[in-house]
């Protein structure tokens, strides 16, 4: 008991416990001073620029004299522009090609590749390259291909005995073949995001199904595809938002022609913008994109939380 008590007696005290709310503040002043550096840059790049593109699109500016405020004259002209009307024609019917056949080809390559055979590798990195390619470059190697003259895809036609076609040069064909050329460049992401999905399927699922006589098309069908439902929602919105906004394979292969054929909206923003120096109208026509960009990805995915899909 003597000794004990005198232990105790000598022994230094324990340290005080630092405050909990120091301790909060320090954390958080540490996980800012490494995330502010980065938060302040991409607001600075993208959140100020678009509010202030808002105040351009109300003004009539050429980007060099004083600005003249117009109110929402810009936006009023919108609907009485046959140019704009064109480009939203020609943006529409890219998408609907575009992403429903990036969505088909991605799961079928994807259902391909997710084979153990030899090279596989290999095959997977080819799929993959055309997307991480630069889009300039696809357009220029695109534009060698379709070549009406001595262009490869017409030297395959005539070999088979088929006349050769106009392609890029055709009013009718030029925003068909854009299209096929995005699909080469963009299909190797829908490929990667779908042949992921597929490897994190169960196996006791698909084990099951065929245990209880269902062929392999009835699994795909019933097992398989429910299961990627939210990839194929993600890859949906993804495909919508890309093809909207496709500027760089356009201007690197017909410049909106032949005839504003291949004009689509981002383009026609272009040529506004840095061609005939309308930045004000330009502007408007840029936010009603982003408007109807964000529209339809909110009812995309409202479609898919009402059907208990959690993608986002």
């Amino acid at each position: 008991m003597t000794l004990t008590f005198a232990a105790s007696k000598y022994a230094p005290a324990p340290a005080a416990a630092k405050p909990r709310g120091k301790r909060s503040v320090r954390r958080t002043l540490t996980g800012w001073a490494f995330a502010g550096p980065a938060t302040v840059i991409v607001v600075g790049l993208s959140l100020f620029p678009a509010v202030w593109a808002f105040f351009i699109s109300r003004t009539k500016w050429n980007g060099i004299a004083q600005p003249q405020d117009i109110g929402w004259a810009n936006y009023e002209r919108l609907a009485q522009d046959p140019d704009l009307a064109a480009a939203a024609q020609h943006t529409l019917f890219l998408t609907v090609l575009f992403v429903p056949g990036s969505i088909a080809l991605g799961l079928l390559l994807a259902i391909a590749l997710n084979r153990r055979i030899r090279f596989i590798g290999f095959y997977r990195t080819c799929i993959f390259v055309p997307y991480v390619a630069s889009a300039a470059a696809t357009g220029i190697l695109a534009g060698y291909v379709f070549n009406p003259q001595f262009g490869l895809a017409n030297e395959a036609l005539r070999q088979v005995g088929l006349p050769a076609q106009q392609f890029l040069e055709s009013p009718r064909q030029a925003l068909i073949v854009v299209c096929i050329v995005a699909l080469w460049g963009e299909v190797g992401f829908t490929s990667v995001v779908y042949l992921a999905a597929l490897q994190d399927v169960p196996k006791e699922l698909i084990e099951a199904a065929t245990v209880d006589g269902a062929g392999r098309w009835r699994v795909l069908r019933s097992v398989t595809l429910p299961q990627l439902r939210p990839v194929t929602l993600f890859a949906t919105v993804w495909q919508t938002i890309t093809a909207l906004q496709l500027f760089d394979l356009i201007y690197t292969t017909t410049r909106g022609g032949p005839m504003n054929s291949t004009q689509t909206v981002v383009y026609y923003v272009y040529e506004l913008a840095f061609q005939t120096r309308r930045l004000g109208y330009g502007a408007a026509v840029a936010y009603i994109l982003f408007a109807v960009t964000l529209l339809l990805t909110a009812l995309v995915l409202w479609r898919g939380r009402r059907s208990g899909e959690e993608t986002f």
